[in-house]
């Protein structure tokens, strides 16, 4: 079992040829989970978030001589994710000429015929209400709601401000409930 690390450790680590393979592990063992579920969130499909999730590490790998350690490794790798996850979902909106309107309907049909997705109605429901979010406030929806991740940490990953994360994860809540109960 690997021994954690302190932050400034497993920087030191990072930049020290000899222990650069040995941190890089230890940060794929502890990030790796929580990358791949933010990733999921974003594409929902379990076979595109692996591949997103390889292409972060990859890039961090790629890009750790210019990791100088002025964020935290968390906000740094979720950067990395979040930009490749955007990226990605550009790129299929190309690919496959769907429109940005059209692409919560896209992102559900491919959910749906997710073998490894085993939501009920409920939770589909759900992923239709969060795929019909703007693209900032579900990926502020997501952080927050899913990841529990703190506004400060958000905000430096996303580069935007506390007050402009908190406004957009209330439209969000109150987009999200609106859809939800509307058919109630």
């Amino acid at each position: 079992m690997q021994q954690p690390y302190k932050e400034e450790e497993l920087i030191a680590k990072l930049h020290d040829p000899k222990q650069q393979k040995e941190a890089f592990a230890h940060i794929v063992s502890l990030y790796g989970e929580k990358l791949y579920w933010q990733i999921r969130k974003m594409v929902l499909d379990h076979e595109d978030a692996n591949d997103l999730l390889q292409n972060t590490f990859m890039k961090a790998w790629l890009n750790l001589a210019y990791f100088r350690g002025d964020a935290k490794i968390s906000t740094w790798l979720f950067k990395i994710a979040i930009n490749e996850c955007i990226t990605f979902l550009n790129r299929q909106r190309t690919m496959n000429n769907i429109s940005i309107n059209d692409t919560d309907t896209y992102l559900l049909e491919r959910l749906k015929g997710d073998e490894f997705f085993d939501g009920d109605e409920v939770q589909l429901k759900l992923q239709k209400a969060i795929l019909k979010l703007p693209e900032k406030q579900r990926i502020v929806f997501q952080m927050k709601y899913f990841n529990e991740m703190k506004y400060d940490e958000m905000s430096e990953i996303l580069g935007t401000s506390v007050g402009a994360l908190k406004a957009s994860y209330h439209h969000a809540v109150k987009k999200i409930e609106d859809f939800l109960t509307k058919d109630v």
